[in-house]
């Protein structure tokens, strides 16, 4: 299950756990986000896909991008890798 809002009162379900399958999307860090930032994404798979993208770069390079997930919010590359590296996070398919 996920984290998204509800549509009642829109706040998230606090169940703890990553909806690692929900829709991300692969950004530049600095694109400036705006009313086209749709359009902006370099990439897009599932959240588990976008980790699995930033911790396979080289280190020097990850800092350059950001994961923006459906319904959720922006996860920094720090947050990314840290996230690949617990124990529930799903293997490669």
């Amino acid at each position: 299950m996920s984290d998204h809002p509800s549509t009642f009162k829109g706040t998230p379900l606090e169940t703890g756990k990553h909806a690692w399958d929900d829709r991300a999307a692969l950004h530049r860090a600095d694109d400036g986000d705006g009313v086209l930032d749709g359009m902006k994404a370099l990439r897009r798979g599932t959240f588990a896909e976008m980790i699995r993208h930033i911790a396979l770069l080289p280190e020097e390079e990850r800092g350059k991008y950001v994961i923006e997930k459906a319904g959720d919010r922006e996860y920094s590359a720090e947050e990314a890798v840290a996230l690949s590296q617990r124990d529930d996070f799903p293997l490669a398919e």
